[in-house]
């Protein structure tokens, strides 16, 4: 939808009460649950793989459906979908999975006149009318919008990230709907695992809307990373933040796969990518701490000059940070160092003590240390990479390596096992945000030596 349409589209307000939503979501499981029922009676006398094929048609039309209805609801509703397609894929059919990748989160805004109200409620007359105020905002997501405003004392810019009213107590309740959706609808499996993952679920949701939180964590990176030029930090204003509004500097930048990025030289965009990637490797060797959404719009970069002044990338959105149990961390380390060294004996010792693991036969735990060899074939020394992925210095050419379907394919083989079992939601997190990471360095066409980035982390472990 083009913008000019978008801003002229407002909603008064957003529908968090309970009986909108249950009858909603009733309406569509009975009609997806109707429509499948009626989908599998008519291939009953088809033969085995007919009806394995329109099984999977009819599921993913159903989860379409489903989807679609629950775009319609915003809120909490649309970041439980998000959540879904991003960690679910080990619980939840392909077909759920790409229905829920067509949540949107580019939402339309709610009006000023509702956002200005719940502003005055929560920062008092006498705050809010310290600052100037843009109507328009910045963006608007299933949880929040931000607006931009300008102190009037001494003009200092800031941007006012302001929850949706309502959407934090309507988590526990929405949850609970879209599981009985997607149950009577019968596109969800009816196992442990599952039930285990709608937990975390309910845990990420409540920490994405735990505003004091995210202002401690966007505090605390911007300590652990305040003497390295690279990167640039949001400052928190107390003042103006509330358990509902969170108030920080306004940071100028350009979206990571804009065409500004894009059109830099090669040297800058190996450089972005070397801070990128160092911060992942710092998250899991240092700090204990993760960004988990590796969703590009968390980050900007602040162009440079091109020689005096570098450029910076801008971490933004720390809602989606959590720490790690050290011993999951201890895994993931031992895990890449045996990787990068190809050696599968490091590799099996390290998974011995891990409940997961152990139950695994020998033939499945020597199929996941293949997956990891090649995962971490960046920052190795190349000797296994294909050679039209390795530049004549010794650098990783990511755009060339097709790493990323690779990796997938064998992923696919080795939880395909019958022993397979469903990791740790730690490791899925780790796992999913070197992915986004990798992604990034095949968008703006990275060129890295990754085995002399990650030595030092190796070597101080």
């Amino acid at each position: 939808m083009p913008m000019s349409e978008k801003k002229s589209q407002k909603l008064q307000h957003l529908k968090t009460g309970g009986f909108e939503r249950r009858w909603s979501l009733a309406k569509a499981s009975i009609v997806a649950g109707t429509r499948f029922a009626t989908s599998s009676a008519s291939t009953m006398f088809s033969n085995e793989a007919t009806r394995e094929l329109k099984r999977k048609q009819s599921l993913g039309e159903q989860a379409e459906y489903l989807v679609n209805e629950m775009g319609k609801l915003k809120g909490s509703i649309v970041k439980i979908g998000q959540m879904m397609a991003l960690y679910g894929e080990h619980f939840l059919p392909d077909e759920v999975t790409r229905a829920f990748h067509q949540l949107n989160d580019n939402t339309i805004a709610l009006e000023w006149s509702t956002i200005e109200e719940h502003l005055k409620s929560q920062l008092g007359e006498k705050r809010f009318n310290d600052l100037i105020i843009d109507h328009e905002p910045l963006g608007a997501a299933s949880l929040a919008q931000v607006h931009r405003a300008r102190r009037k004392s001494d003009g200092t810019e800031l941007v006012l990230k302001i929850q949706y009213p309502g959407v934090a107590d309507a988590i526990d309740s929405d949850l609970s709907l879209v599981t009985q959706m997607m149950r009577f609808a019968r596109v969800v499996p009816q196992t442990r695992e599952f039930d285990e993952w709608l937990d975390e679920v309910r845990l990420m949701m409540h920490r994405e809307v735990n505003y004091p939180q995210e202002m401690e964590t966007t505090r605390l990176f911007k300590e652990h990373l305040k003497n390295d030029d690279r990167y640039i930090v949001p400052k928190i204003y107390p003042d103006y933040s509330t358990p509902h509004i969170i108030a920080m500097s306004y940071e100028h930048g350009v979206p990571i796969n804009s065409n500004a990025i894009m059109t830099l030289s090669q040297e800058r965009r190996n450089k972005l990518a070397e801070a990128s990637l160092e911060i992942c490797c710092r998250e899991v060797f240092e700090w204990g701490e993760m960004q988990t959404d590796p969703n590009f719009g968390n980050y900007l970069v602040r162009l440079g000059d091109g020689d005096t002044v570098p450029d910076k990338i801008i971490l933004l959105d720390f809602g989606a940070v959590r720490d790690f149990p050290e011993d999951l961390l201890e895994l993931a380390r031992n895990f890449t160092k045996a990787s990068v060294t190809r050696n599968k004996e490091m590799m099996l010792a390290a998974m011995h003590g891990f409940s997961f693991l152990d139950a695994m036969p020998v033939e499945v735990k020597n199929g996941i240390s293949e997956l990891f060899f090649l995962a971490v074939e960046p920052f190795t020394d190349l000797k296994d990479a294909p050679p039209e992925a390795v530049t004549a210095d010794g650098r990783y050419i990511w755009a060339k390596s097709n790493l990323h379907n690779r990796v997938m394919i064998k992923a696919a083989k080795s939880a395909s096992n019958r022993h397979f079992s469903v990791p740790p939601k730690e490791l899925m997190f780790i796992s999913r945000k070197f992915v986004g990471a990798y992604t990034f360095m095949t968008v703006i066409d990275a060129q890295v030596d990754g085995q002399k980035l990650l030595a030092p982390f190796l070597a101080k472990f």
